[in-house]
């Protein structure tokens, strides 16, 4: 993949978007996370990587409010993410989060268009002409009418990073976003949803074991055995 250019840094009083503080969680009586804490600002892109096992997706499921931490806490612009009950949660997520996973989970009775504005729908800022603009820069305006069994992979992805970015979300969670698609197709959903995502003022937490992923990253994060190992700067070109 080829990288994109590195966001500049941003001034040290910017409050985090998505903040994660002595996260420990796990399952079956075996600990999964072990005081995991990170933070995510507007505008930055932050790559966590490990191997598989070492508790990535876990944390991105924590970090989304799609499961609650046993220990810790999770801050969405300044509000505590998991003390707020299932439905405010859910609510609070479609309006600030944006969420791409390896598989696209579009929702094959609706249309491309009505897909993209679902998160609007549930948070009660459906805009069709923004969910028309988003698929045009994801070069799928004319399928907006169609039903996702009629596109490609890599078109079915594009429609969720465009979907993820609909309610011009304060951080996008992105977990293995190109893991199903080959390389061409992995570039240019990357590219379109880290590009996007800069427009749009959001930052973007990716969730990967792909080395090429994490290099449209500012800044990486390495998990393993359930702690953060190491955090580096990008060192992708400009």
């Amino acid at each position: 993949m080829r990288p994109v250019s590195v966001a500049p840094p941003l001034p040290a009083d910017v409050p985090p978007a998505l903040e994660a503080c002595d996260i420990r969680h796990g399952f079956a009586g075996t600990e999964v996370l072990h005081g995991v804490s990170l933070a995510v600002r507007r505008g930055e892109v932050v790559a966590v990587t490990g191997p598989s096992g070492s508790g990535k997706s876990t944390l991105l499921h924590l970090l989304g409010g799609l499961d609650l931490p046993q220990h810790g806490e999770i801050w969405w612009d300044g509000v505590r993410a998991d003390t707020l009950d299932t439905q405010a949660r859910a609510t609070r997520r479609a309006g600030r989060l944006g969420l791409v996973f390896q598989h696209h989970y579009l929702l094959e009775d609706l249309s491309v268009m009505q897909n993209v504005r679902v998160p609007g729908m549930l948070s009660g800022q459906a805009d069709q002409g923004w969910a028309l603009a988003l698929l045009e820069r994801v070069g799928l305006a004319g399928r907006a009418g169609d039903l996702p069994g009629v596109l490609s992979g890599g078109e079915r992805q594009r429609v969720a990073v465009a979907r993820a970015l609909a309610c011009a979300p304060a951080v996008v969670l992105a977990d293995e976003p190109t893991g199903s698609l080959d390389r061409v197709n992995a570039e240019t959903v990357a590219s379109l949803l880290v590009a996007l995502a800069r427009e749009q003022g959001a930052g973007v937490l990716l969730v990967t074991h792909d080395d090429r992923l994490a290099a449209y990253a500012d800044r990486t994060l390495h998990l393993l055995d359930g702690h953060i190992q190491e955090q580096v700067g990008s060192t992708a070109p400009l």
